[in-house]
């Protein structure tokens, strides 16, 4: 039927089982997807502070401010996590 069944330890029994498998690899993808764009961010920032360009910081701190509420606000990281990480890089800029 589908190449489901080699993913996971345990067949699912249903079809609906089979379709929830099938939605869960899907939303894998997505979500490690998100989470590299958060890390990214992250790095990002950290760089543009180390290397004393606190212009750029500032510029870019708006658009790094969004990905991580965008993150949050999926479910990734949580909300707080979010807004600590945000609060320490507005205290470093």
């Amino acid at each position: 039927m589908l190449d489901i069944y080699n993913l996971q330890p345990n067949m699912p029994n249903t079809k609906s089982a089979v379709r929830r498998v099938r939605r869960v690899k899907n939303q894998t993808q997505v979500n490690k997807i998100r989470k590299s764009k958060y890390k990214a961010a992250i790095k990002q920032m950290e760089q543009l502070i180390s290397s004393k360009d606190k212009a750029k910081a500032k510029k870019n701190f708006a658009k790094f401010q969004s990905i991580l509420m965008q993150v949050a606000k999926s479910g990734i990281v949580n909300k707080k996590t979010a807004a600590r990480k945000i609060s320490k890089i507005s205290k470093k800029i």
